[in-house]
């Protein structure tokens, strides 16, 4: 049953204070810690900034006149940053003359309010800010959910063709960049089209996304990925590996597959791969290799795993 998400509270929004005046200061830390927020301070807007640099914050309430790096200039310095999401920003000031006001919308700050602050005012303010930052969240998780869509395959969840065609460009050239081995393995199931023949398409499903897991318990996380390359075929990328590190893979994958018993319907299935291994070391020379050459090597490997008899790996050098 998938799991209710936890609504945000207002701890999930750290506040980061940058105000030089130390009543006022105390004063804001007071009014945000009683309403529920987690609160750091700040006595000027560089050390503000050394803080952000090092730790994120959704919400900066700032001080517009500070020495040093004024509240308009912490804004500017935030905007510029890289930041993994949202920053809502407000401006505290005496200024309340319409130029000045602009001036500080420009810098990029997305509030203001004028002091003395009254507590009422800058918790509603706070709490819109709050709406904007998970209504930024929401979009920033939809985007990402699309994203990973388009990269994978949605049987397997593997990677799918599109998304391996860059990244093992990316990967060949970073691994002769620094002189690091890749080596790759095709996965292909033995007698695939029985299964389908014998127990229908469903079924064939099922042992495709099992045969994955027996993949993706054999390799490394967030290190080494896998490409549904097409049918029952699929693609193992495995950077900074040599062919003696990918012989012990592709053995791992072999024997969990010989092993493993796949089931539809309460029947088991038993079912074997066979495997073409091949890669580069820090010998191979950049006009030698390619994605396609790559490729066609360890197909090739493939295929003689399949002609002497299946369930084995050929590995050569490319």
């Amino acid at each position: 049953m998938k799991r209710k998400k936890r609504p945000s509270s207002k701890a999930d929004f750290p506040v980061l204070i940058a105000e030089d005046n130390k009543i006022s200061r105390k004063f804001l830390e007071k009014l945000l810690l009683d309403a529920g927020y987690t609160v750091v301070s700040a006595g000027d807007g560089r050390q503000a900034w050394e803080i952000f640099s090092e730790r994120f914050f959704p919400i900066v309430l700032s001080d517009w006149m500070m020495p040093g790096m004024s509240g308009v200039d912490l804004c500017k310095t935030i905007r510029a940053h890289p930041n993994k999401s949202y920053v809502f920003i407000v401006l505290l000031t005496a200024k309340d003359k319409k130029e000045d006001i602009i001036a500080g919308l420009e810098a990029g700050a997305d509030d203001y309010l004028t002091k003395p602050v009254n507590k009422s005012e800058l918790i509603a303010r706070l709490n819109t800010g709050i709406r904007i930052l998970e209504l930024e969240k929401h979009f920033r998780d939809a985007n990402q959910r699309i994203r990973t869509l388009s990269i994978t395959d949605p049987l397997t969840r593997c990677f799918n063709r599109g998304y391996m065609s860059k990244k093992l460009t990316q990967e060949i050239k970073r691994g002769l960049r620094y002189n690091h081995p890749l080596s790759i393995i095709f996965c292909d199931l033995d007698h695939f089209k029985n299964v389908n023949d014998t127990y229908g398409h469903q079924a064939g499903d099922a042992v495709l996304k099992e045969f994955s897991k027996c993949i993706f318990e054999s390799i490394r996380t967030d290190i080494d990925w896998i490409t549904r390359y097409g049918g029952e075929e699929f693609l193992v990328v495995l950077p900074e590996t040599n062919l003696e590190g990918a012989l012990c893979v592709a053995e791992r994958i072999r024997f969990s597959t010989e092993t493993r018993e796949f089931k539809w319907q309460q029947e088991p299935i038993h079912l074997t791969a066979s495997f073409g291994v091949t890669g580069i070391d820090g010998n191979t020379a950049e006009e030698d290799v390619s994605p396609d050459i790559l490729l066609q090597k360890a197909d090739k490997n493939l295929y003689l795993s399949k002609n002497n008899g299946r369930n084995q790996i050929t590995i050569t050098p490319l």
